[in-house]
């Protein structure tokens, strides 16, 4: 992967501390690539060779090209992703003052590492909505990008046991310390606060109603390594599997249909309007084929596959992997199977893989759970469940999976993107 490239990813993982700020990012480089927006209470004209997008909750999005083939014939190439990444969430009262200390409130959403979180420089971000003085209702992102919170651990004099069984309460151990009291003339309520951050961005709020925002990690992106083998950022999964699959669908120039799909709420189970338990795929797809029978053969001739982060073998916990199934950094995408359907790849789409991989000289590898093991998930299976379409899931290995930091190889950004690239112009996803 180029510098500008590797550059303009890092910017990506920054610019995008929540699913609502993945979407808008990812937005900004589709129109400035000539995609348009789809509105979905509107009527679609979509003509052949063009670009475009919809979003909804401002939180999951749809891109896609709009090939010149005919759909029954030819189907649609599709990569799915997820925009949502573990962290802590604000409640919706969150003010706990102690001691002359003021501290939030904080819910955890999704399977989040928790240790990692203490000691961190914790910036806040996500949707708010808002009245201005006419009693208008509004809704805005907001990014606090600069170190307002942290999480203190507990000095070891006073857990002596803290290096060898330490366990976190989330009620009680996590909620983190923003100042020691509020200074004369400072608001001393949480959405107080808030309104007047909106305002110091150009907004004339008057009220906050209500928001969605989580806590961050605000030390940036990097490449990191002796030798830069590294990348280090929080939400590598799955915004990296987002930004490839951009990338990818940007590249894309053959005649096929070739559709991104980035839901959020997969790190708790895909079930709302707009995870891929959802119907907002197969809304889309309706829409391109309004035609029952159409959408059925052109399903029928479709694949998806599913771009998720794959666990790499760990050289201090080798033995949590099977021997022959643990992925290496910088050696090539991880296809990831399970006998239970944990994962969605079979024989057909793992071959289908494995060629596109060799005919672009890729290396690829494979990840199957300890037999001993649970095996985790992801929207694979659910949206081969809800959509009827042969699926693949596959992964860039990563250490650190639903830690505030986690680390992925560098070489492995563009073997996936390069490989994506190959799969959206893939002439047939038949065999024989």
């Amino acid at each position: 992967m180029s510098d500008s490239m590797i550059n303009d990813f890092l910017g990506f993982l920054d610019a995008s501390p929540t699913p609502f700020h993945a979407v808008s990012s990812m937005r900004e480089r589709l129109e400035a690539a000539g995609f348009q927006a789809l509105c979905e209470t509107e009527a679609w004209a979509l003509e052949p060779g063009r670009g475009y997008y919809t979003t909804r909750n401002d939180s999951s999005i749809i891109a896609f090209k709009f090939g010149n083939r005919p759909l029954a014939e030819s189907g649609v190439r599709m990569v799915g992703a997820h925009t949502d990444s573990p962290c802590l969430k604000v409640k919706p009262r969150p003010e706990l003052r102690r001691k002359n200390m003021w501290q939030l409130g904080v819910e955890v959403y999704g399977g989040v590492l928790l240790n990692p979180w203490f000691d961190r420089d914790l910036g806040m971000a996500g949707r708010v909505s808002w009245l201005d003085s006419e009693g208008n209702l509004h809704q805005s992102l907001i990014n606090i990008d600069r170190p307002i919170a942290t999480i203190p651990s507990l000095a070891i004099h006073l857990d002596r046991e803290a290096n060898s069984q330490r366990s976190v309460n989330p009620q009680t151990d996590l909620p983190p310390l923003l100042l020691l009291h509020a200074q004369q003339g400072e608001p001393v309520e949480f959405r107080q606060r808030l309104t007047t951050e909106l305002n110091n961005n150009g907004h004339e709020a008057v009220e906050v109603l209500d928001y969605e925002l989580c806590l961050y990690d605000t030390q940036g992106a990097a490449q990191i390594g002796w030798c830069e083998d590294f990348i280090a950022s929080a939400r590598l999964d799955n915004l990296l599997s987002c930004y490839v699959g951009m990338q990818a669908l940007l590249d894309q120039q053959s005649d096929n249909t070739a559709i991104l799909v980035c839901n959020d709420h997969e790190e708790v189970g895909s079930q709302s309007s707009s995870g891929a338990q959802g119907p907002m795929l197969m809304s889309v797809l309706k829409r391109l084929c309004p035609d029952a029978e159409t959408l059925d053969r052109c399903l029928a001739n479709s694949m998806l596959i599913s771009a998720d982060n794959a666990h790499g073998i760990h050289p201090n916990f080798m033995q949590k992997h099977d021997e022959n199934h643990g992925p290496l950094l910088n050696e090539g995408p991880v296809i990831k199977l399970n006998a239970n359907q944990r994962y969605a790849s079979n024989s057909e789409t793992s071959a289908l893989f494995r060629q596109i991989c060799r005919q672009a000289n890729i290396p690829v590898q494979s990840f199957v759970v300890r037999s001993d093991m649970a095996c985790g998930s992801t929207i694979g299976p659910i949206t081969a469940a809800t959509v009827g379409v042969k699926t693949l899931d596959i992964g860039v290995p990563t250490f650190g999976m639903h830690s505030i930091r986690e680390l992925a190889g560098s070489k492995d950004v563009d073997y996936i993107r390069r490989a994506l690239s190959r799969f959206f112009a893939l002439e047939s996803v038949s065999i024989g």
